[in-house]
């Protein structure tokens, strides 16, 4: 398709300031966005006013009901498709593309590899050559944008809710992030999905996407060799510990169990010695199994 027509979708949860930073390098983007869907968590009156003034047709969609992240990505989407999306391109508010040409790179690297989906390199918003999240190739992580190589594309690797752009064809097949989620592990669950559709995807290491970075949560164990994940807030362990249990559940991730038991146990019996907090992970990760979805 020579002219697709491209809905970019941000969901926002009483960030103004940093919405504000996002949506100034979305609306002007070389390759223009169509059209611009903001799924507002916070119903505010000034997130309003924002996202009306953007010099690009925009729609506002303010929720009396916090969605979460899994559920206003779901809304955003959908609304995206209703407007005749060929192409959805998805952000969250905290974060924004590297300059003007990071969509004309994603839709051309795309095109280019016959992808569905393609993510740009996700980036310290404070220092853009070190990954937000350290990103894993082989048994090697690596923590710097430089150490990822100079290649076009990295298959089968892709961060689905930081500057991603997925097709129609795409979200067809793999459907929409499920709101029961609400947030954390909702990206990791479309993931898998992704895989399992057998489409093509990637991450372009030609372009960016800059986020704060969240490597403080993945916490080194076995010399560094392994990683386990371990939010310092309550809340949000509550929620990664929950939905991983489901998400692991799932097929496709199955077959990561035994890895998980020993990263988890190796990481409160013995770094940590804190059996109080492999007791928590154990609870909450049964939650999940269990798919019992209730918020704190």
């Amino acid at each position: 398709m020579s002219n697709p027509r491209i809905v970019a979708v941000v969901v926002t949860h009483r960030r103004r300031e940093l919405l504000s930073e996002s949506l100034k390098v979305l609306a002007t983007q070389s390759r223009p966005v169509d059209h611009l869907v903001v799924v507002d968590n916070g119903n505010e009156a000034e997130v309003k006013a924002l996202v009306e003034g953007q010099p690009i047709p925009t729609t506002y969609l303010g929720s009396a009901h916090n969605l979460g992240g899994a559920g206003g990505f779901a809304l955003g989407i959908l609304y995206a498709l209703s407007l005749g999306a060929d192409w959805v391109w998805l952000a969250d508010d905290d974060g924004r593309p590297d300059g003007p040409e990071v969509l004309a790179t994603l839709l051309d690297c795309a095109q280019r590899n016959g992808l569905e989906e393609v993510s740009p390199v996700v980036c310290d918003i404070d220092d853009p050559d070190r990954l937000a999240f350290p990103l894993r190739r082989g048994v090697v992580w690596r923590r710097k944008r430089s150490e990822l190589g100079n290649e076009d594309l990295l298959p089968g690797i892709a961060s689905l809710f930081n500057g991603a752009l997925l097709s129609s064809t795409a979200i067809e097949a793999v459907g929409v992030p499920d709101l029961r989620l609400f947030v954390r592990g909702d990206e990791v669950e479309v993931h898998r999905r992704l895989v399992r559709s057998g489409l093509a995807f990637g991450t372009c290491l030609q372009t960016a996407y800059l986020h704060p970075n969240g490597a403080a949560e993945f916490k080194p164990i076995l010399g560094g060799r392994m990683h386990t994940q371990y939010p310092d807030d309550p809340t949000k362990r509550f929620f990664t510990y929950r939905n991983r249990g489901y998400v692991m559940a799932q097929p496709g991730m199955r077959r990561l169990l035994p890895q998980e038991w020993i990263r988890f146990g190796w990481y409160f019996l013995i770094t940590t010695r804190d059996p109080a907090g492999l007791r928590e992970w154990l609870h909450l990760r049964k939650l999940g199994r269990k798919e019992r979805f209730t918020r704190p």
